[in-house]
């Protein structure tokens, strides 16, 4: 099974930025931690913050993996693009975000992303990849 994550603007900063929300580990501590608990699935990981690169590797990889894990950061509130990126594919998404986006401000509370997702978690911190690869299987 080949499963594709990938991350949005900021979530290059993880393991820094606003601690107190996402927590103290970096993304690349992590996904290796992920590869260890999965030891059967392939992963690739990719982070971009610019939104064109995030659309060219959903239609990069969107017709030959089992499943993608994306967590759009901002642009899942602002990115039809991306949205529609997604509806152009046929390997099914996950949305994922690691606070609870409907705690946060109010611009947050809309996703391009979930009507065109096979699912969304939201808030579980990290775990929510975890989860999120669990959907998978």
């Amino acid at each position: 099974m080949k499963i594709a994550i990938l991350n949005g603007p900021n979530l290059n900063l993880l393991g820094r930025r606003e601690p107190e929300i996402y927590g103290n580990l970096t993304f690349e501590d992590y996904f290796k931690t992920l590869q260890q608990q999965f030891p059967t699935i392939s992963f690739i990981y990719f982070q971009s913050n610019i939104e064109g690169e995030l659309i060219n590797k959903l239609h990069e990889v969107g017709f030959t993996y089992d499943g993608i894990i994306l967590n759009a950061g901002a642009y899942t509130h602002t990115s039809i693009g991306i949205g529609d990126a997604i509806k152009g594919i046929n390997t099914p998404v996950i949305e994922v975000h690691i606070s609870n986006t409907f705690s946060r401000e109010e611009f947050r509370h809309q996703s391009y992303i979930s009507p065109n997702a096979k699912g969304v978690i939201i808030g579980f911190g990290l775990k929510s990849y975890e989860l999120a690869v669990h959907s998978f299987l």
